[in-house]
């Protein structure tokens, strides 16, 4: 297993001017809300998952439906490609995802104005770490947790509340995230995330800024 990369590690030297902070967890873990309060550009992860109807979608054991916490109903390769233009070039095209329809609803342009650091969050930000890493993008990969209970009740206010998915769904899919949740904070770990709370995650991105030279970040 490679050693996790360091907060620092990927700052100096060639390569890049800009870097990426990758910023992962379980759903319902906060990821969202830490990436808007650090005051960098965010990319959000999750508007790179498949469309309802690929035929590379993974399914449930039973067959049922499709298993939307697999990373293969993600398209890591897109999500790499939009980090990379944006550490090289400063801004790129992203896709919309609605996820209650399982379908991208359009593109628009993430502009970083400048900025050397950006965030991009979701649940599977930590399976593309290493690749970040072996390109000089990665500036660190963080992994949030919290008490099981406390994400399962998080999410399900926010699912339900954004009417992701029927609500009989909803609460079975919550209740095997709530009983899986060591294990995928343990997974994300060992891809090499440093998994921590809210505060350590702000404070480790604020000693980011200062080595980037982005000043204080404008906490909300």
């Amino acid at each position: 297993m490679s050693e996790p990369v360091s907060e620092t590690d990927n700052l100096p030297g060639p390569g890049p001017r800009v870097r990426v902070i990758l910023l992962t967890g379980p759903s319902g873990s906060g990821k969202s809300r830490l990436a808007e309060r650090t005051g960098l550009p965010v990319l959000p992860l999750d508007d790179f998952y498949k469309e309802a109807g690929d035929p590379t979608l993974p399914l449930l054991a039973d067959g049922s439906a499709v298993d939307w916490d697999s990373p293969d109903s993600w398209d890591a390769g897109a999500a790499l490609a939009a980090i990379e233009r944006l550490c090289t070039r400063g801004s790129a095209t992203v896709p919309r995802y609605d996820i209650a329809a399982s379908a991208r609803a359009g593109l628009r342009t993430l502009d970083l104005a400048g900025s050397p650091l950006f965030v991009a969050e979701g649940i599977f930000a930590a399976e593309i770490a290493r690749r970040c890493a072996r390109l000089g993008l990665l500036a660190d990969t963080l992994c949030l947790r919290n008490r099981p209970l406390t994400t399962f009740r998080r999410r399900l206010l926010r699912d339900v509340r954004e009417a992701r998915k029927p609500v009989p769904f909803l609460l079975r899919r919550g209740w095997l995230l709530m009983r899986a949740e060591g294990g995928i904070v343990a997974r994300h770990a060992a891809l090499g995330a440093h998994a921590c709370g809210r505060d350590e995650a702000l404070a480790r991105i604020a000693r980011l800024r200062t080595a980037a030279g982005a000043g204080a970040p404008r906490l909300r």
